[in-house]
């Protein structure tokens, strides 16, 4: 098995619809923003490569979408899904399985694509991967909070190609090394999977923490549709990280792939080291 990370591309969203109730003064001190509050978020993917199967976890935004809808998320930066799979080695045609943590625009987007008027899935030989009470809850009957951010050309194409299969995340995990972990403050059954690598564990910890700047518990989201959930399941989840030795995997952190966290004496769960995934591997 070897682990790969695929980076998608940079966008921006307003700093204090990252931050929540936080004050702009306090965390402007870790994501400066520009001119117009927005701040700097990456989109970041894991590759999981086996003798048999080669798994994509997210797909970051896509780029189907129309100028206007992109003029609102200011996309930068020279990375693209395709262009990073094949620096890995792979093509789009190999990938065998696509996890999706959740149908939000900017992880699911690269899961379609558009060829002239049609829409159709990015990656044809792969099995695409949700779980039931998700999918429902983007799909029969979105709530006004989200439903902006599941958009009906990224999730539809997947079911109608036939290749969506659901995950049971608190049964028996069909991946053998990647089990789930599921969280319901940002959205209702986030998958977080968690990757057993020689002896290490990796958590790929979604938008539960988007940065290593959301590792304390207030640090939440204004997105969030239950933010106190998120807060209690942030410190559940960093417990049982800095207990278990957990490699935390950062999917919007703008500069930080990966970090570890410590229980200072006081019993506050802090970072330990940070850098780039390769550094803990």
């Amino acid at each position: 098995m070897n682990l790969h990370v695929i980076n998608t591309g940079f966008f921006k969203l307003d700093g204090g619809a990252m931050f929540g109730v936080v004050p702009k003064s306090l965390w402007s001190k870790h994501q400066p923003p520009d001119q117009n509050n927005l701040c700097t978020w990456a989109m970041r993917c894991l590759l999981v490569s086996s003798e048999d199967r080669v798994v994509l976890i997210d797909t970051g935004i896509g780029n189907k979408q129309d100028s206007k809808f992109f003029s609102h998320y200011y996309l930068h930066g020279d990375d693209t899904l395709e262009g990073s799979i094949n620096q890995a080695g792979f093509s789009l045609n190999s990938v065998t399985d696509v996890i999706l943590t959740h149908l939000h625009f900017d992880h699911v987007g690269g899961a379609v694509k558009k060829t002239g008027d049609k829409l159709q899935t990015t990656f044809e030989n792969a099995t695409y991967w949700s779980n039931e009470f998700h999918w429902a809850w983007a799909t029969e009957n979105p709530n006004p909070r989200e439903k902006a951010s599941f958009l009906s050309e990224n999730i539809l194409p997947i079911i109608d190609s036939g290749q969506l299969e659901f995950i049971n995340p608190r049964g028996t995990s069909p991946f053998g090394k990647i089990s789930f972990i599921c969280v319901d403050g940002h959205t209702e059954r986030q998958m977080l999977p968690l990757v057993e690598f020689k002896d290490h564990k990796i958590l790929f910890v979604a938008d539960l923490i988007p940065s290593i700047s959301h590792i304390a518990p207030v640090y939440t989201m204004a997105y969030d549709v239950r933010p106190l959930l998120s807060m209690q399941e942030k410190a559940n989840i960093l417990e049982i990280a800095a207990n278990e030795g957990y490699i935390l995997f950062f999917e919007h952190d703008p500069i930080y792939e990966a970090a570890t966290v410590v229980k200072s004496e006081n019993g506050i769960v802090r970072i330990d080291q940070k850098g780039a995934l390769k550094d803990f591997i």
